[in-house]
């Protein structure tokens, strides 16, 4: 609940919602994500391992950072918010594998959180072969059913007149951008520079009528994921 202006305020979160309740309630998909757009926002609540925090899901190991960072970038660029759950043990505290992984994820934030605070959707989620997700199934599930990630995959988001790409990934050949070509038509605007967050390095780049090709380069600010800004004047 949020105070506003000395109002109270709230969401109302709910499971299998019908188009018209999603209107009035935001939708909670546990463990799964839209393969599309939403036009509402929504969340999804999932875990990097259990729910409650368990010794034999530590010794199996816990979701890793570039899992989780790519889980984000998806749900983002879907209109979508990301409920992470960090199980912790009785005394309060979190183990070793789980601090690895919240400090693996505050540093790629530091670098990236750009593209992820404060952006909306594009025209458009994103593109790359694991572009088509698993069905959802009742509350949700489809976490983990899909085609897995790579640096092929990317996810869009918009601010003001920025665009981000999240590759997820490291490419180490030529991202080419179908949504981006000339002939796509998607971008209302010209391009007046395209940059890596995290790097003062001029990116190499160029666009085709087939799509906007960005080399590859031997070194990133991010393993995980890297993400590209670029500065659209609008026409």
């Amino acid at each position: 609940m949020a105070k506003n202006g000395g109002n109270n305020q709230a969401l109302v979160f709910g499971k299998i919602l019908n188009e018209e309740q999603r209107q009035c309630l935001t939708w909670d998909i546990e463990r799964g994500v839209p393969s599309t757009i939403l036009p509402y926002a929504w969340q999804t609540d999932t875990c990097i391992g259990g729910w409650h925090y368990s010794q034999s899901v530590y010794r199996r190991g816990y979701k890793s950072p570039a899992t989780v960072i790519h889980m984000l970038a998806d749900i983002v660029s879907k209109n979508g918010n990301l409920l992470l759950n960090i199980p912790v043990r009785g005394d309060g505290t979190i183990d070793d594998k789980e601090l690895k992984l919240v400090d693996g994820l505050r540093a790629w934030m530091e670098v990236n959180s750009e593209g992820i605070y404060g952006t909306r959707p594009w025209a458009v989620f994103g593109e790359g072969p694991a572009s088509v997700g698993a069905a959802l199934s009742g509350q949700g599930f489809n976490e983990g059913r899909g085609r897995p990630f790579t640096a092929e995959d990317v996810r869009y988001t918009a601010k003001g007149d920025a665009l981000y790409v999240i590759v997820l990934g490291a490419p180490d050949k030529p991202l080419q951008l179908r949504n981006l070509g000339a002939a796509a038509g998607k971008l209302k605007g010209k391009i007046q520079s395209l940059s890596l967050l995290g790097s003062a390095d001029k990116v190499e780049w160029r666009q085709d009528p087939e799509a906007l090709v960005i080399q590859p380069r031997a070194h990133y600010p991010s393993s995980e994921a890297v993400v590209y800004k670029i500065a659209v004047k609008q026409d």
